[in-house]
């Protein structure tokens, strides 16, 4: 099961959030099979007690129908690849997020006067990630299917990416959230010119080092890949507002 968050908490360890997201990763699957087995009436409501000692039968056929019958949930075409990725989740799970431990005994969230404006120019050692790296990084496609649409914000209003005065190779960024209009998540970003080195979020799951929250995603997308596309491109949700 994944974690739940303390009450009083705001966001999860990096111990929890890296926790949930092996779970997470793997249950569509079985929240896929319940859904195929509650295709049959019979098993989509509520059963009186009476049907108890029935139940486990009805179930057993109904798999047996769907394995014979319906087509796979899940077809894995690369073992080897499949492994990989379960062996490399297991090992960053066991990892500590050690650009969140830098903001909070930097004290970086509050302290305002270390960090600028950045301009294109600042992002020109940021390095190009295309979808596999991008991939890599957050452990999935559900995060970068989201990215435009928090981008498209971004895009909307002026800049809120800062950068480091001391070290620029670390990012502040600020970006707006889908759920809250009021409410924008701060992140931080470092990197270097071959890879990105790490990465922190205030946001519920942003601590994780199995794989990035969205927030980061966006930004990473954003920022290495296609900062220099065509600026006339719409990300994601269309802003209506240019319509009146």
């Amino acid at each position: 099961m994944p974690r739940f968050l303390k009450k009083g908490d705001k966001q999860f360890s990096t111990e929890d959030a890296n926790m949930s997201r092996l779970v997470t990763k793997i249950r569509w699957i079985v929240e896929s099979s319940n859904a195929r087995i509650k295709t049959w009436k019979y098993l989509s409501h509520t059963l009186p007690t009476n049907q108890i000692p029935f139940i486990g039968d009805f179930v057993r056929i109904v798999c047996a129908l769907s394995n014979k019958y319906a087509q796979p949930l899940s077809q894995c075409r690369d073992v080897e690849s499949d492994q990989l990725e379960a062996a490399k989740m297991i090992h960053l799970s066991k990892m500590s997020n050690t650009l969140k431990e830098h903001v909070e005994t930097e004290n970086l969230l509050k302290k305002k006067l270390i960090w600028k404006v950045a301009s294109e120019c600042d992002f020109e050692n940021f390095p190009r990630l295309d979808d596999q790296e991008l991939r890599n990084i957050t452990c999935g496609v559900y995060q970068m299917k989201l990215a435009s649409s928090y981008i498209q914000e971004y895009t909307d209003e002026e800049s809120d990416i800062f950068v480091h005065r001391e070290d620029s190779n670390l990012l502040r960024i600020k970006i707006q959230s889908r759920h809250t209009s009021s409410k924008k998540h701060q992140l931080w970003i470092r990197y270097n010119e071959s890879y990105i080195d790490s990465w922190y979020c205030l946001c519920r799951a942003g601590a994780r080092v199995v794989g990035a929250c969205s927030h980061v995603a966006a930004v990473l997308w954003y920022l290495g890949k296609e900062l220099y596309k065509d600026k006339s491109v719409s990300y994601g949700v269309r802003n209506w507002e240019n319509m009146f």
